[in-house]
């Protein structure tokens, strides 16, 4: 029945959840939340067909009792009547698929985040040898007739701004435009996107990871949009994205141009009001429980042989 009910709640999660995510009109109010929000559903659901293999699997009074004996001796290993050797083909299967469901999505984000680090790699290395660093904006001056400003994350991060932005901004423009930069390398934004692309590119044709993906891209840049906000003129953040809205920054960078430049000039115009206290608590709790949610129905059974074995042992005395 659990494994029945987490296969169910995966298969739903992943074609119907994002229907309802999206619907989410407050997204754009609080990003940050909305980013945890998509993560939590992709996690949730990924965590659902790997306890729903794990509970075909392993008999719920093997699980109570291994509990019983961890509370009993410290931790010790569950060795209470459960015999791998014994179980069916079946079982084994199961845990064969709840194993290479999280080796795809560790695969997929690891994909990613190497084939992202080499790449940079090899950009910072461009750009030793044909930027200059400006001291003033403590950024990295590249001579190209795109207008871009965009950041190379990593270990050594560092902000990019072209001649043509130089040329193109004013002064004001140049530091709010900075600003949003500095955001994204603060935030680790790189780390976020890697995990939204990996899953999605390790499971590929579920509306759920594709619709992550494109939403956690949208949401980090309006979350660095929101940062910057916090010390410099939304107007100044408005006037740059317009200048930069046709430029196209290096995929494995983050720009503050590109295709959703001018959804966002609006957004900075015509600011909406945040979330209330409730709001942003009924969203924090929304992220609790896709988190926690598939642990909870897994480890049900088990705490249920847990309670039944203490009440047993109880009855004895």
């Amino acid at each position: 029945m659990i494994a029945a009910l987490l296969s169910v709640y995966a298969i739903l999660a992943t074609t119907l959840l994002p229907r309802g995510l999206m619907r989410a009109r407050w997204s754009d109010r609080a990003p940050r939340l909305a980013i945890s929000l998509w993560l939590a559903a992709c996690a949730s659901a990924i965590a659902s067909g790997i306890l729903a293999a794990v509970a075909v699997a392993v008999p719920a009074d093997a699980i109570g009792h291994g509990l019983a004996s961890i509370i009993a001796a410290c931790f010790a290993l569950l060795d209470n009547g459960f015999d791998p050797a014994a179980m069916p083909v079946g079982s084994w299967v199961a845990l064969l698929v709840g194993a290479l469901i999280a080796a795809r999505a560790f695969s997929g984000v690891g994909t990613v985040l190497v084939s992202a680090y080499r790449e940079r790699r090899r950009h910072a290395e461009m750009l030793r040898l044909l930027g200059r660093h400006d001291s003033e904006l403590d950024a990295i001056v590249l001579d190209y007739e795109e207008p871009l400003v965009y950041c190379l994350p990593g270990r050594q991060s560092k902000m990019v701004i072209t001649t043509a932005a130089l040329r193109s901004l004013t002064p004001e423009h140049v530091v709010a435009v900075l600003a949003h930069e500095r955001a994204h390398l603060r935030g680790r934004h790189h780390l976020v996107l890697a995990v939204a692309q990996g899953l999605s590119r390790a499971f590929p044709g579920l509306p759920l990871f594709a619709r992550a993906k494109e939403e956690v891209v949208r949401l980090v840049e309006l979350r660095a949009d929101d940062v910057a906000a916090r010390h410099h003129p939304r107007v100044h953040i408005a006037a740059a994205l317009v200048s930069l809205a046709t430029g196209r920054a290096p995929v494995f960078t983050l720009g503050a141009g590109g295709e959703t430049a001018l959804a966002r000039v609006r957004r900075m115009l015509h600011p909406a009001a945040p979330l209330r206290r409730r709001e942003k608590l009924a969203g924090t709790m929304a992220v609790g429980v896709l988190l926690a949610g598939p642990a909870a129905v897994a480890l049900l059974p088990g705490l249920s042989a847990l309670i039944a074995h203490h009440c047993h042992n109880l009855s004895l005395l």
